[in-house]
C-alpha cells in the first residue's frame, strides 16, 4: 500500500497570491511530481488549510488543481479552513460526526482515522466532547493498526514557535491512543515542517507545507518566521512489519540524474 500526504496548501483565489508566491501554481507542481513517480498511490490525505482564508473561491481554485491528480483524495480542515465553504465545493465530503469532517475507512490490513482538529476561531487546535468520543469508540472497536491523521500536531516537537499552537488538549487525547490495543501511528501538518519521533510510545510524522515553510529555530518563542524552503509531501507505505515514511521534495529537475560512481570494491555487503 502507499499513500501520499500532503498538507498546508494555502489555496487562494485566482489572482491573489501569497507571499509574492502562488500556492495553486506550487500544487501543480506537487501533482505533477505525484503523477509522474507514485501514480500507483491508493489515495492522497490532505492534512488542511487547504486554503488560506477559507474562501469558497479559494476551494473551487483546489477542486481545479486536484482534477489532474490520479488517485482519490481524502479532506481534513486546518485552521484556515471554514468547514461551510469547503462543504459547498466539496459537496460529497463523507463524514460520520454532524457538523465536522471527521470519518474512518479501512485500508487494507490498516485503518485510516481522519480527525477533524479545528477550532473555529483559533489558531490552535482542539478535540471537542463529541469528537473525542468518537475517537474513543474508534480506537476501542479497532482491530487493525491505526493510521491516525489530524491537521494539529499532538507532540510537543520541541519547537516553541508552533508548539503552543498543536492540538491543545492533547492530554485528553493520550489515554485513548495507549489503551488502543492496536499500534497507532500519527500523522499531521500545520507546523510546515518534516519531523519525526516518539511520542509517549506512539510515533508520529509532520509534513511540508506545499507553498512555504516555517524556519527550523529552536529557541524563539511566538509566531513562526515563514521561508521558501523546498517543498515535499510524505509517502507513506504501511506493511506488515509496520509503517515507512519516504519525505519526497518536489520543484526540481528531476531529469538530472547520474549513476553513484563510487568504487564497487569499497561497497562491501555481509550476507548471511
Amino acid at each position: 500500500m502507499k499513500i501520499i500526504h500532503l498538507s498546508d496548501l494555502h489555496i487562494t483565489p485566482a489572482g491573489k497570491s501569497l507571499f509574492d508566491a502562488d500556492p495553486a501554481a506550487q500544487l501543480m507542481q506537487c501533482i505533477a511530481h505525484i503523477n509522474k513517480h507514485h501514480a500507483d498511490a491508493q489515495l492522497c490525505v490532505l492534512t488542511g488549510d487547504l486554503t488560506h482564508a477559507g474562501h469558497p473561491l479559494a476551494y473551487q481554485r483546489l477542486a481545479q488543481c486536484l482534477q489532474a491528480l490520479k488517485m482519490p483524495v481524502r479532506f481534513l480542515m486546518g485552521n484556515h479552513d471554514d468547514r461551510q465553504a469547503f462543504g459547498q465545493v466539496f459537496t460529497a465530503q463523507a463524514t460520520e460526526l454532524d457538523g465536522f469532517v471527521q470519518y474512518a475507512e479501512i485500508l487494507g490490513d490498516y485503518e485510516a482515522l481522519y480527525v477533524d482538529s479545528l477550532q473555529d476561531g483559533y489558531t490552535d487546535g482542539y478535540l471537542c466532547e463529541r469528537r473525542l468520543q468518537w475517537l474513543e469508540q474508534k480506537l476501542e472497536q479497532a482491530t487493525r493498526p491505526i493510521l491516525l491523521f489530524s491537521h494539529h500536531p499532538l507532540p510537543m516537537l520541541q519547537y516553541p514557535a508552533m508548539d503552543w499552537l498543536r492540538l491543545s488538549n492533547a492530554e485528553h487525547v493520550l489515554p485513548l491512543l495507549k489503551r488502543c490495543a492496536q499500534p497507532v501511528h500519527l500523522f499531521s501538518g500545520h507546523v510546515h515542517r518534516c519531523s519525526a519521533g516518539v511520542w509517549n510510545g506512539i510515533p508520529f510524522f509532520t509534513v511540508n507545507g506545499t507553498n512555504h515553510q516555517h524556519e527550523l529555530d529552536l529557541h524563539t518563542h511566538g509566531a513562526a518566521t515563514s521561508t521558501f524552503e523546498p517543498a515535499s509531501y510524505a509517502v507513506i507505505l504501511p506493511h506488515a512489519e509496520g509503517v515507512t515514511v519516504h519525505f519526497q521534495p518536489f520543484g526540481y529537475d528531476d531529469s538530472v540524474r547520474f549513476p553513484y560512481t563510487g568504487s564497487l570494491d569499497a561497497l562491501k555487503c555481509r550476507h548471511a
